[in-house]
């Protein structure tokens, strides 16, 4: 057996594949003696953890002998093979896939030299070293020009910068759905852009005309834009409900923006549940 590989039951499951899959990707794989299939994965997986060396642990549990496991993780059909990191299950294939496939799968979870530059840029950028973190992060970004992550922690220390024009180039084509981060950092970009308003002037005018909308969706943005987010959203609110139709109904769709912004929680249910009272 590879120094990579062991067998792990019950007992030891929180050690070895919950606690080391913080250090590295721990790769299980649900097995029983009788299962054919299981025959021709285990050597594959065994040789792959050997030639890796040490960059993923492979541990084996034997699902007959380790039933709770089995059923905790879903497992229904073996071979099963589960990947963990961070602690955390984050993918999984079952069936015995050829080598070439499992290599793939293996590849995607093993950091590569810009997943460990962004590492290092994290840390640099919580040590205070802003201009180290985005020097290490152009590099990473030079290795692997695709790597969404790293573009998007450049856009979130540039936003920190109020660097907007960077921010907006670093964000720009990347869809909504390519990183749960992607909404939020957009909707702060968005809201950015109106910290150059005067908010005195824009109350006065609002004051003086409360169908002033243009000076409301001003007010609002600026406002969430400096951490008022209940005083803008409540501006935003009051433009659904006196013209639902102004702007091509930017009063809501900016109030969704707020709520990306946000990330959820009970503010945003609080507002969510108005906004649903004023559209109907």
């Amino acid at each position: 057996m590879s120094e990579h590989a062991l067998d792990v039951g019950l007992a030891d499951f929180p050690q070895h594949v919950l606690e080391e899959s913080r250090h590295r990707p721990v790769v299980v794989d649900f097995w029983a003696p009788w299962c054919g299939p299981c025959k021709s994965l285990k050597p594959i997986l065994e040789k792959l953890a050997t030639e890796y060396g040490g960059k993923f642990l492979l541990a084996k549990i034997n699902s007959d002998e380790n039933q709770e496991l089995a059923a905790r993780y879903g497992v229904r059909g073996i071979p099963s093979v589960k990947a963990f990191v961070g602690g955390e299950q984050v993918d999984e294939f079952s069936g015995a896939l050829p080598e070439s496939e499992v290599r793939a799968f293996l590849d995607r979870l093993i950091p590569g030299p810009a997943d460990e530059m962004r590492r290092q840029a994290t840390a640099a950028r919580m040590a205070g070293d802003t201009a180290g973190a985005l020097k290490l992060l152009a590099e990473a970004s030079k290795l692997d020009p695709a790597h969404i992550g790293v573009r998007l922690d450049a856009a979130e220390i540039m936003l920190d910068l109020n660097e907007t024009d960077e921010a907006s180039r670093l964000l720009g084509g990347v869809p909504d759905d390519a990183d749960p981060r992607v909404p939020q950092l957009k909707a702060r970009l968005q809201f950015l852009g109106a910290a150059g308003e005067d908010e005195a002037a824009l109350t006065a005018r609002v004051a003086a005309n409360e169908n002033d909308l243009d000076a409301r969706l001003k007010l609002a943005n600026l406002l969430v834009a400096a951490g008022q987010h209940e005083a803008g959203m409540d501006q935003l609110l009051e433009i659904v409900r006196r013209d639902r139709s102004f702007g091509d109904d930017v009063g809501r769709k900016t109030l969704l923006s707020v709520f990306n912004l946000l990330g959820g929680g009970e503010l945003v249910n609080r507002y969510r549940r108005m906004l649903a009272s004023a559209l109907n």
